[in-house]
């Protein structure tokens, strides 16, 4: 905050299907659990107050990620609660989020398929290269990255 950096605040009740692992060879046949989400209008001003200055929207986490993206499948960022069982694939349009700071998942994890739809799969492939040979911790209690949005070439 000391640094001008703004935050703004959402919740998603995380539910055990997003640490489980997919279990079906067709990632279209996998079923997200529903989880309950809550993105403020607050929350949504401050992000469209920071996309018109140019700055970038950080999300702290993939639940944050998750919970903005699903306010804003519309096409725009809108204030509101309700139930998401969004399930971000590679081929996913992000909508608001431009960096990510996250832990390194699991293999076959809804999180890994997530980081690589936000940051392309290649990009991703590399990255779990080196935290393997450089021997970072995974999981929730491991290291973290800061990832930017993959754009359209």
């Amino acid at each position: 905050k000391a640094k001008g950096v703004e935050f703004a605040e959402v919740t998603l009740h995380v539910g055990a299907g997003t640490f489980q692992p997919v279990r079906v060879d067709n990632i279209a046949e996998h079923k997200m659990h529903s989880e309950w989400f809550d993105v403020p209008a607050d929350t949504v001003a401050k992000i469209a107050a920071a996309k018109q200055r140019g700055s970038k929207v950080w999300s702290v986490g993939t639940t944050s990620l998750r919970a903005i993206e699903s306010a804003a499948r519309s096409g725009s960022l809108k204030a509101g609660q309700g139930d998401t069982d969004i399930f971000i694939t590679p081929g996913f349009q992000f909508q608001v989020i431009d960096r990510l700071i996250t832990n390194f998942h699991l293999p076959k994890s809804t999180l890994l398929m997530l980081v690589s739809a936000f940051s392309g799969c290649d990009k991703i492939r590399a990255v779990y290269r080196h935290a393997v040979a450089q021997e970072y911790r995974f999981f929730s209690y491991g290291d973290a990255m800061i990832l930017g949005r993959e754009t359209a070439a």
